[in-house]
């Protein structure tokens, strides 16, 4: 499931939550902010993610590969 932080206006908000709540809980769920993690704290909360992260800031440029290169 995705995880998608949206900043409302206050003259929206009533029929933003009245459209959500036409979806079913397992389709959508309103997150309390202490809840959301942002893509750093949630990548730090990997265990070991850290340490992989510091292996590839030391990896030389020779072994990167370029954008264009990728198979996606």
């Amino acid at each position: 499931m995705q995880s998608v932080t949206l900043k409302i206006d206050d003259n929206i908000k009533d029929k933003f939550m009245w459209l959500i709540g036409h979806f079913s809980r397992n389709e959508v769920e309103i997150l309390e902010s202490n809840q959301y993690k942002s893509d750093d704290e949630y990548l730090k909360s990997i265990k070991g993610m850290d340490q992989s992260i510091l292996e590839a800031s030391n990896e030389p440029k020779e072994n990167y590969v370029t954008i264009d290169k990728l198979d996606w």
